[in-house]
């Protein structure tokens, strides 16, 4: 009987140790930066101890910083109700990423208020309020969708399968349109005439921008980058312009955009 109890007794230091080291370096991972790596042990230790309100921010920022904010919500409202210190601002980053602006805006707004009792800045907490405000008035202007039909297509082929008049031009991945030009870019849109294209290519800051040319007799001129604001943005992709030549759509993740 004794061996069985000093055999127990030694299993359950070796676990204690083993989970010890986990979360050590666990948190010197996340200390670092490096939640891919260190979400597997978050990940072990929220399912042995669901209530450890620690456990499950560092889990769910780990989740949130790995663009997984749906998986992340659960475990950082686990954390705010236990009262864990910053929980509340991965949270609203958390509802902000899924869409949920008004949630984010009033969990930004009680983080606001916490930090001022505790006389801690409350300036990137702000700017982030205010990224959530913008958002929710761009949101509230976007027309209802009703989606008909959908199906599904690999992503080198869904210019492919995206049908458009004649009239509004033609539209060609990058790659394909400049297939030796050993450059990288997005998307190419080609006008009804042939004469002149808007496309966005990779910049030497290793982000896209967007370009146009113009048709000169049998050849096109280099790339000049669009004026104005749309080329300000982090990244600016999708070229579409309208039939009447001066309107431009595209996307972009600038500081004024929801990416």
């Amino acid at each position: 009987m004794n061996k069985k109890y000093i055999l127990f007794f030694l299993f359950g230091l070796l676990s204690i140790t083993i989970s010890a080291q986990s979360l050590a370096e666990a948190k010197a991972l996340y200390e670092k930066g490096e939640y891919e790596e260190a979400k597997p042990a978050f990940k072990k230790l929220v399912k042995t101890q669901p209530g450890n309100g620690n456990y499950n921010l560092w889990y769910g920022v780990c989740c949130l910083e790995t663009g997984e904010p749906a998986e992340a919500l659960k475990h950082l409202e686990s954390a705010v109700k236990r009262r864990v210190p910053s929980g509340q601002l991965y949270l609203a980053r958390a509802y902000n990423d899924l869409y949920r602006f008004e949630d984010a805006i009033e969990t930004y707004e009680t983080y606001i208020s916490d930090l001022r009792k505790r006389k801690r800045s409350t300036e990137e907490a702000e700017q982030l309020l205010e990224k959530s405000k913008s958002n929710l008035r761009m949101l509230k202007g976007v027309e209802e969708v009703c989606f008909i039909d959908s199906f599904v297509v690999d992503k080198e082929k869904f210019l492919d399968a995206y049908k458009i008049s004649p009239e509004s031009g033609k539209l060609f991945m990058y790659d394909t349109y400049f297939n030796d030009s050993g450059k990288e870019g997005g998307t190419v849109y080609e006008t009804e005439l042939g004469n002149k294209l808007y496309y966005s290519e990779m910049q030497p800051d290793s982000t896209l921008s967007i370009l146009s040319r113009n048709k000169l007799l049998d050849k096109w001129s280099d790339g000049s980058l669009l004026p104005g604001s749309i080329n300000e943005a982090m990244n600016a992709d999708y070229p579409y312009v309208l039939t009447d030549g001066i309107t431009i759509y595209c996307a972009s993740d600038g500081p004024g955009s929801m990416g």
